[in-house]
C-alpha cells in the first residue's frame, strides 16, 4: 500500500481507504476463484495495482471520459484506475464469467459507482469509448483488430482517443505487424524505479482526433 502513496501522494483519504481494502478483498476472493496467482497475491500493490496505475502517469483522464478495460481478469487495470479517477466511467469486460463475478463483488464492496462490467467477448460490444485499456491479453495486432472500431472519434483529453496497452518483453514483431499504424512506446521505469517494471511498457495507439 505504501508504494501507491509514494507515487501518488495527492490521493484523498477516501481513495487511500479504497486502495487499502484491495488486498484483503482479493485475498478473500482468491480463495474461491483464482484470479491472481498465489505467488503474486502478496505483491498485489506492486505487480497489479501500481502496474495498472502507470497509465495515470501517461495521462490524467478528464472528467467525463469513458474507458473500456478489455480482458480485465480480476479487475486490472480498470479497478485501480476507477479509484484514482472517480469522475471517469469504466466498463470492464472479460469472456470468463467467474472473473467478472470477482470484479462485481470487488466493485460492490468498494462502492465504485463509476464502474460497470459485463461477461462477454469484446467483439460483441456495440458501444464506443474514448480509451481502451488492457494488460497483455493477446498480441498487439490481434488486440487492435478486436477494438480499433470501438474508439470514439472526437477527443477532449490531453492525448487523442485510442488504445493504451500494458505489455512486457520484446514486442518488435508485433509492432512490425501493425505498420504503418502510429504507435508510441513508454517504458514504465520512466516513472517507477522498482525492478519489476524494468522491461514493462505502455503502448499508446492514437485512433481518434481532437474536436
Amino acid at each position: 500500500m505504501e508504494v501507491i502513496i509514494d507515487y501518488f501522494p495527492e490521493i484523498s483519504k477516501e481513495q487511500k481507504a479504497k486502495f487499502s481494502e484491495l488486498l484483503p478483498l482479493y485475498k478473500e476472493w482468491n480463495k474461491c476463484i483464482n484470479v491472481i496467482s498465489r505467488k503474486d497475491i502478496n505483491h498485489l500493490y506492486l505487480n497489479h495495482v501500481l502496474h495498472s496505475l502507470s497509465i495515470a502517469k501517461l495521462i490524467s483522464f478528464e472528467k467525463g471520459t469513458s474507458v473500456l478495460d478489455v480482458g480485465t481478469g480480476g479487475g486490472f487495470p480498470g479497478i485501480p484506475l476507477a479509484i484514482l479517477f472517480p469522475e471517469v466511467s469504466f466498463h470492464l469486460v472479460d469472456s470468463i464469467g467467474k472473473k467478472i463475478k470477482v470484479v462485481s463483488e470487488i466493485v460492490k464492496a468498494l462502492n465504485l459507482e463509476n464502474v460497470t462490467f459485463s461477461h462477454q467477448r469484446v467483439e460483441e460490444l456495440k458501444s464506443k469509448y474514448d480509451f481502451i485499456v488492457s494488460r497483455a491479453v493477446t498480441s498487439l495486432p490481434v488486440f487492435y483488430q478486436w477494438v480499433y472500431n470501438k474508439v470514439k472519434k472526437n477527443s477532449f483529453n490531453p492525448l487523442n482517443n485510442g488504445l493504451i496497452y500494458l505489455k512486457g518483453g520484446d514486442i518488435t514483431e508485433e509492432l512490425a505487424a501493425l505498420h504503418p499504424q502510429k504507435i508510441d512506446i513508454y517504458p514504465i521505469d520512466l516513472w517507477f524505479k522498482e525492478m519489476y517494471f524494468k522491461e514493462k511498457k505502455i503502448i499508446y495507439m492514437p485512433i481518434g482526433g481532437n474536436i
